[in-house]
Order: structure tokens, then sequence, then C-alpha cells
């Protein structure tokens, strides 16, 4: 047998020659041979390097050297590590509070996990072409995450999306398809269960997009707990059941066929206590062996009471966030995909029933009951916090009615990203942002970023702006009313900057003396790290009308990207405001826009007061984004963004529909 591996990009031969301690095992041939550790270029995940790619050819010669058979796949050379590992004595002597840690390593390195939950793009998997997850991975890439996690309740994705992973330097944390579910331990279906998991860890194992196994979907988080609040005195025996299945069988074939992958035997979990790969269950699980003030997991976080969703104190604090979300529901263009125009109402039965939250918990299709549970729960969310849209027209006020729900979900995801992002500089180290979910399966409310055909909701524009490497963050405390503001950054080295800080009443006058607040402030942020750069009581500054002022934050950082050895500028913009967005004391900020043609970017000017969530939409017909969307723009300020197209089934007519509106906009006709 022989290996000859080659750098896709140049072409160029890294290795090539005949395997050693060549073995024959049952249907796998085994062998092995070795390259100097500096030969191969590292692969990346995006944002942290380039993804360097090589194509290895295995060959079998017979003995006059003709070769018999071969196969080549394309990979690359990267290692990937969930440390789990319990903290050391020098990480607690640096704040971080003693447990466990739980973060993902590449190339040796620690990085923040930025992304979302893949979940199948279609119900009938034919129409899942490699066109279409061409475009969902590219608004990944431009959404600035570096990783999806493949959630196991959907599928097994096909070779082709882990090829365009590959090339994209987009990580998948994978699962094995098993969720929130007992399972069964007889031999045949354990039997069963060997065979799809060896098949799948070996024909995935050579792409370096893969990041993870992971037995099963909440299963130690959410179904081990249902079971000893249901049945205690059968805890026991359905842990063994499943340490049997998710332990004593699978992590050994994970590790006896890619033995450079890590395995954990759920989604959600608190760690092990150790690991014997020797024992009948080679890996003792933590459970709720668990010491206050420490930390030690991964968090999955759903919360529907909208009251508190922007309390940062309901949030769970942890090492890793998972999965957490809201439902919202799609642009008015999505519905029309699907929904005949009488029924286009917030509440006619076939919106309603196409809202799966909550379940029917039967084989009942007539699920008008809980569907309306949780539209009622995105009615009240827009209530608490936003302006009820007020439109004459019906379908106006249906669409306000989607985009009014949009905007919740986006600021909710905000707030509970920025606070895991500030977590890199807590105790808690935290270092991961996977929201649920990335996108759409079909046409219906959801936790989705991104629509059924591509279009992007509020969220992914939203994620896209607070995963920039660094950002500036405002936390408003709005039962004590205390204001801090925090830097971010998920650059490796330690970056410097300036934050501006500008109060202005809703007509984009400056409120006198800046309301107290410095107009500046210097700034030194660590690498993978956080800095409160300022810290007030709103009750003690000086502004006349808290409905009637908005603090406009602009943040300019030098710094040297991951494996750069240049150093960059980044901006990043932010607002924060002292009341709800429905008690602002909105002015018409009179939006004018326009547009040049021949580069396809749209200018949009605030000519009366702020306009706060700025949005441009497209008609119909064609997809693709916006370069930003939904910023605040105060009057006089000018904001050119370009539009990426990615399908275009209007010979360029869409261009002439695109449209501009505010939060003004979402009560007036």
């Amino acid at each position: 047998m022989a290996l000859e591996i080659t750098d896709v990009e140049s072409g160029k031969i890294l290795k090539s020659g005949p395997l050693e301690n060549v073995s024959v095992s049952g249907r796998a041939i085994s062998g092995s041979i070795t390259i100097d550790a500096d030969a191969p270029k590292l692969w990346w995940p995006s944002g942290l390097g380039k993804q360097n790619l090589y194509y290895a050819t295995i060959s079998i010669r017979d003995s006059k050297q003709k070769s018999m058979a071969e196969v080549t796949k394309r990979t690359g050379f990267r290692t990937i590590f969930l440390n789990r590992l319990n903290i050391t004595d020098d990480q607690i002597a640096q704040g971080i509070a003693p447990g466990a840690n739980w973060h993902f390593e590449v190339n040796g390195q620690e990085f923040y996990a930025k992304g979302s939950n893949l979940i199948p793009p279609d119900a009938f998997w034919p129409r899942v072409t490699e066109e279409r997850m061409q475009r969902l991975f590219s608004a990944v890439i431009a959404g600035n995450q570096n990783m999806l996690r493949v959630w196991a309740s959907g599928a097994y994705l096909p070779d082709f999306i882990y090829d365009i992973a590959d090339e994209q330097g987009v990580l998948l944390w994978s699962e094995f398809q098993f969720s929130d579910a007992l399972y069964p331990s007889d031999d045949k279906f354990l039997e069963d269960v060997a065979a799809e998991v060896t098949y799948n860890v070996r024909r995935l194992n050579h792409h370096p997009s893969l990041a993870l196994w992971a037995g099963g979907n909440e299963l130690e988080s959410l179904e081990l707990p249902i079971v000893q609040g249901a049945a205690p005195d059968k805890y026991s025996f359905y842990v063994g059941e499943y340490e049997k299945l998710f332990i004593s069988l699978i992590l050994p074939l994970v590790y006896e066929n890619s033995r450079s992958i890590s395995y954990m035997p759920s989604s959600t979990n608190n760690g092990f206590l150790s690991v014997n790969l020797s024992a009948p269950v080679p890996m003792a699980e933590r459970y709720d062996n668990t010491t206050a003030g420490h930390y030690y997991s991964d968090t999955d976080h759903y919360n529907y009471d909208s009251s508190v969703a922007f309390d940062f104190g309901s949030y769970p604090v942890g090492r890793f966030a998972n999965e957490f979300g809201y439902h919202s529901m799609p642009s008015l263009q999505t519905w029309q995909q699907a929904v005949d125009p009488e029924d286009l109402h917030f509440n006619s039965s076939t919106v309603v029933l196409r809202n799966h939250h909550y379940p029917p918990g039967t084989t009942d299709t007539h699920n008008l009951r809980n569907s309306s549970k949780g539209m009622g729960e995105m009615t009240m969310a827009v209530e608490r916090y936003y302006p009820v849209p007020h439109k004459k027209d019906p379908v106006e006020q249906f669409s306000a009615w989607c985009h009014a729900t949009q905007l919740f979900q986006a600021d909710m995801y905000k707030s509970e990203i920025i606070f895991y992002r500030r977590g890199s500089g807590m105790p808690e180290r935290q270092l991961g942002s996977l929201y649920w979910q990335l996108e759409d399966i079909w046409q219906a409310p959801t936790w989705a970023g991104i629509e059924y055909d591509g279009r992007w909701k509020v969220l992914h524009y939203v994620a896209r702006n607070i995963y920039q490497p660094v950002i500036v963050s405002p936390f408003w405390n709005y039962t004590s009313g205390d204001l801090s503001v925090y830097v971010t950054s998920d650059l490796w080295e330690t970056a410097l900057g300036t934050v501006n800080l500008t109060w202005v009443d809703l007509s984009g006058k400056p409120i006198p003396g800046n309301a107290g607040t410095p107009k500046s402030m210097q700034f030194t942020v660590g690498g993978l790290n956080t800095t409160k750069i300022y810290e007030a009581n709103t009750a003690k500054l000086s502004i006349p009308d808290k409905t009637d002022a908005v603090l406009m934050l602009s943040l300019t950082a030098r710094g040297r990207m991951p494996n750069s050895d240049s150093v960059s500028t980044f901006v990043h913009h932010e607002k924060a405001t002292t009341v709800f967005p429905k008690e602002l004391s909105l002015v018409d900020p009179k939006l004018q826009l326009s547009h040049d043609s021949s580069n396809n970017t749209y200018t949009v000017e605030a000519k009366g007061g702020v306009s706060f969530y700025t949005w441009l939409d497209y008609p119909a017909g064609v997809v693709g984004y916006f370069d930003d969307n939904a910023f605040t723009l105060v009057p006089g300020e000018k904001k050119t963004v370009r539009f990426t197209v990615q399908k275009d089934e209007t010979d360029g007519k869409w261009a002439q529909g695109v449209t501009v509106q505010s939060l003004w906009d979402q009560t007036t006709d």
C-alpha cells in the first residue's frame, strides 16, 4: 500500500511513499506513514487562518508495483480537542473559577466558537442541492460564524456538506442521531448502532471541519432528569442503560475509527470524573456530582417568559452555550410562498397551525390550542417592549407584526450573546455561543435566523454584527438603572483602541454636557478577553428625558487577527437607551434611499430624527443579503450598504423594489 499527499492549491507533492505496519482486521486495512510536523500547512476555521487542503491518495499495489485499486480523499491537517479537563491551579490563579474546562482548541489554540445550530434545510433531502448549501454556508461565513452544531434530531449530513465546510472553514459539531428519548440496549439494537456509528465515523473522519462527535441531544441534561423525577426507583437502571449504549459501546467505536476526535455522550453535560478505556464504562460522567461555585458544563437555555428576556441574571452561567433562543415569524415574502392571500393575518388558522411551538404531543394535527400558546408568547413579547403595529392595510399590518417579532428575537439573542461573550473574561471563562437555530426547514414561525429560501431575518444581521472580532457592548440593568460598557475581543493578542460615547436626543441634537458621560474612553483588552470601560447609574446622569435620549457608541481598535503578521483596524457601532423601544418618543427620521446600480449599493440618510432598526428590504424573486441592516442612524448621517446577490429570478428587476423603513414606520401608514 502507498500514500501520496498533494497540496490542492499548488499541486505540489507533500509526501509519497509506502505505508508501514500494514495490517488487515476484518474488512479494514490500516497502515501508517510519518510526515515531518512542520511540513504540512495547517487547516484553520474561518477567521483564525487559512483553510489549507490536501488530496490524499491511497493505492493498493501488487508485487510489480502496479496499482490494483486506489481512493482519493480531500483532507486537511489540524487538531481539534474539546477540553473538559479539570481547571488547574494556574487557571484559578488567573481568576478562572474552579470546576472543569468546556471549550474547543484547534491546533493547540483556544478560540471563541461563534455560530448556531444547523437543522435539516428541507423535509425532502433531494431538494438539498450543493448550490443551495453553498449559499447557506456563504451566509454563515458572512455572518462571522465559525462553528455549526449538527443537531441530533435531524439527519446525518451528506458528504458534500462537509466538503463545503472544509472549504469555507466552518467547524461542524456532529452528533449521532439519538435525541430526547430512552433507547433499548438489547444485542440486536446495539449491533445496529455499532454499524451506524462505525460507518459514519469512517465516512467523515477525513474532514478537517469535523469538530466533535456527541452521542445525542440533551440526553444527560433533559432525558435522565425526567426519569429521575418521574421514576426515581428506576433511575439507576436507566443510567446503566444510557451508559451501556452511549459510553461503553459508542465511545470505543469513535476512538477506534478516528483516533483523533473528541467524543462526549450527550450534547449538554457536566463533563467527566475520570476516563479509563480499559474499564467496562470507560468514561465516568460527573452527572450531578458538582460543587457550588464551580463551573463544569455547557448550557442549554430556553425561557419563554418574555418579562425576563433582557434580564442578564436570568441567563445561565456556564463555560459554553450550545443552544438558546426564541421563535419569530418569517417575512411577508416568505409567507407568500406557502399561504393563500386570505390567510395573511397573524391569527389565521393556517398561520397558527404552522407554529409547532408548542407541539401537540399526540398524532392530532389540529393543534390550535398549543400553537396559540406560541403565538401568544410572540405577541406578548412585542407588546411588552416594542411599538404595537398599527397599519390600515391588513397585509401591511401582518407584515409589520412579523417584523416586530423579528425585532424582539434579534434583540433577545443579542442580549444573550453579548452576555456569553463577556464571559470570556469572567470567572466562568465562557468560550462559545451557538444559538438555536441557523435556518428554516419550511415557511413557519421558528427560531431560525435565515428563512426557508435563504432570506436573512433581523437575527442573522444582528448576530453578524455582534460576532465581529472586537465589539463594544452596553449592559443596562433596567431594574437598578446601572449602565456598564464592555469591550470584548476574540483576538489572541492584546488590542488597543478608543470608544466614543455620544448622547443625543431623538431629534439628533447633542445632550448638554454629554449627559455627564466622558466623550471617549481609551481601552486595552487582552486576547480572548473582555474589559469594562465605563459604568454609571442612569439616575445620576444628566438626561432631561429618558424617552428622548440614545447613547451612540463607536469603537475603533487595532490588533492582529489570529495567524496574521499585520495589524488590522476594527470598527464596531452600538447604541443604548435607558427605556425600552416602545417607550421612546420617536421622531420621524424621514429616511431617504438612493441606489447606485453600478455596484449594487444603497445609501440611506436620516433627514429627520434618529432612525432605529433601519431596515432595508428587497422583493421576492431574489436571494441575497446587505452587508449591514437593522442599524441606527442619527440625523444627517449617511450609510452606504452593498447587496450581495446569491440567486436572481427577476433579471435584475428586484433592484428597483428595495425599500427602507425604521421603527417609526411600524405604527404609521
